[in-house]
């Protein structure tokens, strides 16, 4: 659509979410005439805010969409700063990390032996020298803050434009994308028909504007759920401080689940327990849910309460999470899907929101990665946070971005602060794992091989004679008529 002629072009968004309300700042800056149709009420105004609320993790893509609508400034004070790379305390993270093993159901804790190995020695020297490359590289955060709060802060910067109207209550019914159609319905269900020279999608991962998209010629669309779900608890305020130390995002890894911890403004924890739905089908009761939290997190029960846990995990069954790729995502110049109508990802990379800052003409193949790499780091973040070897290599990728920050980038800080293409990122990453590995490979020949020189220089010179000269025996045999069979251990 053509930006001169904005004075005399209507958009209408459908969704006034998070990234319903960001676009229409966007458009409304450039001067379109905008609607905004939000099936639900105000969220300002609503005593219960329906939707998901997992905490959002803003980052450096997320942080340049709010800067490019002014909000950069305002939306940071309702946050609380993570730092980059942690994930608990260091006392905490040796405890809980490294001393103890990843359970699977139905396992109990076992503290694990280590016995002082070459990767053992390896391991604690990276993780001591792990404060030094923070130091080289610097320190990178992202933010924890509440959906909702951050809903509201974007829909009352829609609302400052004078050339945007939001409709709150109005469901989209259908739209015909040939004409530029829409069929609403408010309160009163009584359909209503309006016409837009552009209608812009963001509702949501079970989208009716990408419905009307599939019914289109060449319009590819697929949908998977995980088999896992998620449940949201709450660890509250201990004697009006936070309960654990607030600027860590704190995970409790379990190998085949996991439970999270993101702090608020107002003291609290979010908590979200990601877990197979045949594992919530296994607690059907108060008394089974307490004794699986005191199997697999005795530590987070008396900061959350009995009574408080098993009232919160009932509250609400848990939830499934879905994965939605689809393109094109767009018909013609009438129509275009944004956020989760294009692009529904898991939630375990922190990008839902920040993906929306991802430049047009390289969307699909940047979506299509961060979906793949956000299924990827669920695994990383509930079972190979336990492997010492997985940590060493995590260090290891530090030291080398830190003596060469240009060529070797981590695959989180590229992800989560930079601007580098998602796409790129993944290719990038996997040359840089394919690089390492090369080189532990080479290490590792090298070690074997100086081992082995040194085991035969440390042989007696008897029991090299014995391998080199096996013809003594035939000399002996013709002078004595005898053969010694002397063997290196018989001397």
């Amino acid at each position: 659509m053509d930006a001169s002629d904005s004075q005399r072009k209507k958009v209408a968004v459908i969704g006034g979410g998070l990234v319903g309300s960001l676009n229409a700042c966007f458009l409304a800056k450039r001067n379109f005439q905008v609607d905004v149709y939000e099936a639900r009420e105000d969220i300002r105004v609503a005593q219960l805010a329906r939707g998901r609320s997992i905490n959002l993790a803003l980052s450096h893509r997320g942080r340049q969409a709010l800067k490019a609508i002014g909000l950069e400034d305002q939306v940071p004070h309702s946050c609380i700063s993570l730092r980059e790379g942690s994930t608990c305390s260091f006392a905490d993270a040796l405890q809980e990390t490294y001393n103890q093993k990843g359970v699977f159901p139905g396992e109990p804790f076992r503290p694990a032996r280590r016995p002082w190995t070459l990767l053992n020695f390896l391991f604690w020297a990276t993780v001591l020298l792990s404060p030094l490359f923070r130091f080289v590289l610097g320190v990178f955060y992202i933010l924890s803050i509440s959906r909702t709060n951050l809903n509201k802060d974007l829909l009352t910067a829609v609302e400052k434009y004078p050339n945007t109207k939001v409709y709150f209550g109005h469901r989209l019914l259908t739209c015909n994308l040939e004409e530029g159609t829409i069929t609403v319905a408010g309160s009163d269900q009584v359909p209503k028909d309006v016409t837009y020279d552009l209608i812009v999608g963001c509702d949501g991962a079970y989208s009716t504007v990408r419905g009307q998209l599939m019914k289109k010629p060449r319009f590819d669309y697929s949908q998977q759920y995980i088999p896992h779900g998620y449940m949201e608890l709450t660890i509250p305020p201990r004697n009006g401080d936070f309960a654990m130390e607030p600027n860590y995002l704190h995970i409790w890894p379990r190998n085949t689940f996991m439970m999270i911890a993101l702090p608020n403004k107002n003291k609290t924890f979010t908590c979200t327990l990601f877990m197979p739905f045949e594992e919530f089908e296994k607690l059907p009761t108060s008394r089974d849910v307490l004794d699986f939290f005191h199997k697999y997190f005795p530590d987070a029960v008396p900061l959350m309460g009995e009574q408080a846990l098993t009232r919160d995990f009932f509250l609400l069954p848990a939830q499934p999470m879905i994965s939605v790729k689809c393109s094109p995502f767009h018909f013609k110049s009438r129509c275009v899907l944004m956020g989760d109508a294009a692009h529904a990802i898991v939630p375990f990379f922190g990008q839902g929101m920040n993906a929306v800052s991802s430049p047009p003409r390289f969307r699909i193949p940047d979506d299509h990665a961060v979906s793949d790499l956000s299924m990827y780091n669920y695994v990383e973040m509930r079972a190979h946070v336990n492997s010492r070897w997985f940590i060493f290599q995590k260090n290891v990728e530090r030291f080398l971005h830190a003596i060469m920050p240009s060529t070797f980038i981590p695959l989180y800080t590229m992800v989560t602060f930079s601007r580098i293409r998602y796409h790129e990122a993944m290719l990038r990453w996997r040359w840089q794992k394919k690089v390492i590995n090369t080189g532990f490979f080479i290490f590792g020949t090298l070690i074997a091989i100086g081992s082995t020189y040194f085991l035969i220089r440390s042989m007696a010179s008897r029991h090299l004679d014995y391998l080199r000269r096996p013809w003594d025996w035939v000399t002996n045999l013709q002078n004595t008529g005898q053969v010694s069979l002397k063997t290196p251990w018989s001397y």
